[in-house]
């Protein structure tokens, strides 16, 4: 049984609640990336006390409102589904302080924390505020929306982005990594993808591998799923007639994205 491939646990955790994912050191490899997918019911809340962790909320769909009990944000969010390719809200909340989330419609909601304990204030990421990317050429195109970039400084440590990847593509690719804290050459950070496929019945593959190749594993992923990313190369292959989109967290000791990309693979960027 993979140790990176998660499926969804749909365990319902009070009524309209309904915990999807939940990531945690206790539950996995990483030290630096939590990571839980939540599902609302309209009218359902979800409380949290962060502690010395910083978190930040995306409205993956549908539509609420967040608190951190000074400062309320409402109606946030702009798809019924991901698939409509537009940048959605998000709430950077630092740690040491209580948030909660109302779904004022049918809603899935991201949290993505990482280790923090100088705290920083509450902010509204909107969408116009994502910047948008397309990267890449022939089968290597993707859009990206940039949430929590490492050219802004909200957060002390979460990285959080969602890429879009078109049907016979590939991303992440060529095959790069970000595992050894060794600036300005290459960082440390810690990744998980949440995928979705559309049409959902879809899947990916995603191949997650070391130099040595003490790991090396690839993976089928569908709909929901989620791959761990604690270190190695992480490439992911769409197959023609499916579109891909993922959400990733990242963070590590350093908040800067610095990558190393795999020398077998990397002549495709001069080609």
């Amino acid at each position: 049984m993979s140790k990176l491939l998660r499926k969804p646990e749909n365990a319902e955790i009070k009524d309209g609640v309904t915990l999807v994912h939940n990531v945690t050191s206790e539950n996995s490899s990483l030290e630096y990336v939590n990571f839980k997918m939540i599902d609302l019911a309209p009218g359902a809340t979800y409380l949290e006390e962060l502690g010395k962790q910083e978190c930040c909320i995306v409205a993956v769909t549908g539509k609420i409102n967040v608190t951190d009990q000074e400062v309320t944000f409402e109606n946030l969010g702009t798809r019924e589904t991901v698939f409509e390719k537009v940048p959605t809200d998000s709430v950077y909340v630092s740690n040491d302080r209580t948030f909660e989330v109302v779904a004022v419609s049918q809603a899935r909601v991201a949290l993505c924390y990482s280790p923090s304990d100088k705290q920083l204030p509450t902010k509204l990421i909107s969408a116009a505020d994502n910047g948008v990317e397309h990267r890449g050429t022939g089968n290597n195109k993707r859009m990206v929306h940039n949430i929590l970039p490492d050219s802004d400084p909200s957060a002390n440590s979460l990285l959080v982005v969602e890429v879009f990847t078109e049907s016979g593509n590939w991303s992440s690719y060529p095959p790069h990594k970000h595992d050894q804290d060794n600036l300005p050459e290459e960082s440390f950070l810690e990744e998980t993808y949440y995928h979705e496929m559309n049409p959902s019945q879809g899947f990916v593959f995603q191949r997650v591998y070391t130099d040595d190749r003490s790991l090396d594993e690839t993976m089928t992923v569908e709909n929901g799923n989620m791959v761990i990313v604690p270190v190695g190369y992480h490439p992911v292959g769409v197959p023609e007639g499916y579109t891909s989109y993922y959400l990733n967290v990242m963070a590590g000791p350093t908040r800067i994205w610095k990558f190393y990309n795999d020398p077998d693979h990397e002549w495709i960027l001069k080609g």
